[in-house]
């Protein structure tokens, strides 16, 4: 099996070096080549041919998402970027990269271990499978789908949705097309602590539905998205006095993630049961596909994104696999699939 060939991008000497060294004592990386700015990366690309390029956004002579403005068009290839804790990687990811990781300080040995060691080559691995180069049709504004009577919802009501690699845009381009309409919405976007919150700030401008980052005790809303925190919490839902309550509690990681989609949906099954409509997004790996099917199984209904439309077709893959996805859907499509599910409830 060849080796993941790997341009590091970045104007730090000391990071790049400590980056070619961890990353090249993985058996399944190669580091083919270093550049410090995008004018050397243009040409290391042209010479080298990477399979995966990793990116800092803060670079000389231009910044990293200019340059994958520049870049993506000409030369799509799959991208992770390294950021300090800043919504540009937001930016980044509308740019076409495939996937971010939060830079740690080089003096905190403990978080650039598990950076160097774990974290960023399990990136890299991930990206070097995604689909790239295909037009990802994300909507850049709010888009009315629902073209027939506004939706009359209940309390009962609740859409729980699950993604990781590339679920950034993806889940954007699906609540976009959501309503004020729409019943509560809860989210788990598998993401590092510190840009979760930056996340639904950014969504709560973009989109007609308010948005925010979840904290235990909020209720579950008409018109309302709650996101998962990032970090060492995972997120259920409850019932109290007949409302839908998230509780967010740390706990051990579950299919390798904290939050955990599993998590989320086993507890949509367990608490809502038919009144609930569970939605799958792109992801890399399972996180999320036995909840999906126990929600199913409850009564609830459950949307999938077709791998035509995937980033990374991993988790609606196996969720459909399994018999979990009720509709397959391309992601231009999953919104309009919701609200003809909610208009046949009525």
């Amino acid at each position: 099996m060849s080796k993941i060939r790997v341009l590091v991008v970045d104007d730090s000497l000391v990071f790049q070096k400590i980056l070619v060294q961890n990353l090249n004592a993985d058996p399944e990386i190669q580091v083919v080549a270093t550049a410090g700015d995008p004018f050397q990366a243009r040409d290391a690309i042209l010479q080298y041919h990477p399979d995966v390029m990793t990116l800092d956004i803060e670079l000389p002579r231009m910044n990293g998402i200019e340059f994958l403005r520049k870049l993506m068009p000409q030369y799509p290839m799959p991208v992770v970027v390294i950021s300090s804790l800043s919504d540009k990687v937001f930016d980044a990811l509308s740019a076409g990269a495939v996937d971010f990781v939060a830079k740690p300080a080089v003096t905190d040995r403990s978080m650039l271990e598990e950076f160097v060691k774990y974290e960023l080559p399990n990136k890299i691995k991930i990206a070097a499978a995604a689909q790239v180069g295909k037009k990802r049709n994300l909507p850049t504004a709010a888009v009315q789908v629902n073209s027939g009577s506004p939706v009359k919802v209940d309390k009962d009501q609740i859409i729980a949705i699950g993604a990781s690699t590339g679920g950034t845009e993806a889940t954007a381009s699906v609540l976009k097309d959501f309503d004020t309409d729409i019943p509560g919405v809860v989210i788990v976007q598998h993401m590092p602590p510190g840009f979760t919150e930056m996340y639904a700030k950014r969504l709560d401008k973009q989109c007609r539905v308010h948005v925010k980052e979840a904290k235990t005790g909020d209720v579950v809303k008409q018109g309302h998205v709650l996101i998962a925190p990032g970090g060492d919490e995972h997120m259920k839902i409850v019932k109290v006095n007949g409302e839908y309550q998230v509780v967010c509690r740390k706990a051990p990681k579950v299919n390798g993630h904290c939050p955990s989609v599993e998590v989320l949906f086993d507890s949509v099954a367990e608490v809502a049961g038919k009144n609930a409509l569970g939605i799958i997004l792109t992801g890399m790996g399972a996180d999320g596909a036995k909840g999906l099917l126990r929600m199913r199984q409850a009564g609830a209904h459950t949307i999938g994104q077709d791998e035509s439309t995937c980033i990374v077709y991993g988790m609606p893959k196996v969720a459909y696999e399994l018999g979990a996805v009720e509709f397959q859907e391309k992601l231009s499509d999953v919104a309009k699939r919701t609200y003809s599910i909610l208009h046949q409830r009525k």
